[in-house]
């Protein structure tokens, strides 16, 4: 499959997809049950069909079920998710980005967390990034 690219992707395929990385893998029936405000059956089914066309899932059978799971690492999503993000929400900023984590309301990092950006910083700069 050519890069990721969530974007071409509908919010409640994305949606599915999440639920998939989530569980490893589900049928229908399960994907429906997680599914916020669901749609019917049938419309599930057909989402899946469509993002197994699009390549982000395949199936396998379970005696007379369909069984999905996701083709493309949840951590190549994960980056085409954060790239997205990025560009439409941040400027294709780091920092903005950063310092919008770094100021939500209602959610302070640890210490822990701070520490660990602090790490992940100093590495990037040995880097050269």
């Amino acid at each position: 499959m050519p890069a990721v690219n969530l974007s071409d992707l509908t919010k409640r395929e994305r949606e599915i997809l999440d639920i998939l990385f989530a569980r490893g893998r589900a049928s229908a029936a399960q994907v429906l049950d997680e599914l916020s405000d669901p749609p019917s059956y049938s419309a599930v089914r057909t989402l899946l069909t469509r993002l197994e066309q699009k390549g982000f899932v395949t199936h396998t059978e379970d005696r007379r079920t369909y069984v999905y799971a996701p083709v493309v690492a949840k951590d190549e999503a994960r980056e085409s998710a954060l790239s997205h993000l990025l560009k439409t929400f941040f400027d294709n900023s780091t920092e903005n980005a950063v310092a919008a984590l770094l100021a939500r309301r209602g959610k302070k990092p640890s210490d822990q967390e701070l520490e660990r950006v602090e790490r992940l910083v100093a590495a990037a700069r040995k880097r050269g990034r």
